[in-house]
């Protein structure tokens, strides 16, 4: 996915920040706990398309995104 259009898109519920997941091809808004599909290369960013997660994939992606922004710093 296109690292400019990736920067732009946000989620349409909250307005916050979607962390990519190229396995799965999604978009994912943690607080939300939605996953938004990627098909073709294009984000379907409808919320009555997107896949509700789990409690643990929300926890997993949480505590993945917590990991990554430690090692920024």
């Amino acid at each position: 996915m296109d690292k400019q259009l990736l920067s732009m898109l946000v989620c349409p519920l909250c307005k916050g920040k979607l962390k990519y997941d190229r396995e799965a091809q999604e978009l994912i808004c943690t607080f939300d706990g939605l996953a938004y599909q990627i098909v073709d290369g294009v984000p379907n960013m409808l919320e009555s398309d997107a896949r509700l997660m789990t409690e643990e994939e929300k926890l997993e992606k949480a505590a993945g995104s917590t990991k990554q922004a430690s090692a920024e710093s």
